[in-house]
């Protein structure tokens, strides 16, 4: 199960993440009580970087926008929505986490991998998860959207995701990140994602 916390501002928020073993840890630069400047997600994703993936998370950037976040934070994945990126001068090399939005037709071909989101990113409220699941049988799904400690395991079990990602769910208050939410979160998604997996022979 591939796990991703978004939206970390604080430094104890990011030793938190890579002592859960996460796969991912965002930094949001876009309008947000968890936006940060380029200049000071640098600083807190240094001790992470080459350790777990830095991802710039971002919503209807302007071109001059990206470059500044590409050029001086240099994230390992950007991930805005997929109509964002089919717009943007990205490297070539800069993988890309597209967003696909509840209640937005998936395109007829999908992207190896989308991050499946409700409408209003951070906000607590739990995305579709039938919708949701409808997707994750086409390409591989990170679920985001109201997830946390007591209900990742509901929806790893409705959606069967590659992934799951959490803000708002493993915060104290907004924009402020709990290293005992971050903790029990991954270890109730690891622990769901490995209840999952038939035992050896095919049996449940």
């Amino acid at each position: 199960m591939w796990i991703k916390i978004c939206g970390l501002t604080t430094a104890a928020a990011v030793e938190a993440a890579l002592a859960a073993g996460v796969d991912a840890i965002g930094f949001v630069f876009a309008a947000s009580p968890r936006q940060l400047t380029p200049q000071a997600a640098v600083a807190l994703a240094r001790p992470a970087r080459g350790r777990l993936r830095c991802v710039a998370v971002m919503r209807h950037p302007s071109q001059p926008e990206v470059d500044e976040v590409v050029d001086t934070f240099r994230p390992d994945l950007l991930q805005s929505d997929a109509a964002d990126l089919s717009a943007l001068r990205l490297p070539p090399a800069l993988e890309r986490l597209p967003v696909l939005r509840q209640g937005e037709a998936a395109p007829a071909v999908l992207p190896a991998r989308v991050l499946f989101e409700g409408p209003a990113s951070g906000s607590g409220t739990p995305s579709n998860w039938q919708a949701a699941r409808t997707l994750a049988r086409r390409t591989q799904v990170i679920l985001a959207g109201g997830l946390n400690a007591g209900n990742v395991a509901a929806a790893i079990a409705a959606v069967a995701p590659f992934g799951v990602d959490v803000s708002s769910g493993v915060e104290e208050r907004p924009g402020v990140k709990s290293a005992l939410r971050i903790a029990a979160f991954v270890n109730a998604a690891r622990a769901a994602a490995a209840a999952a997996v038939p035992a050896p022979g095919g049996l449940p």
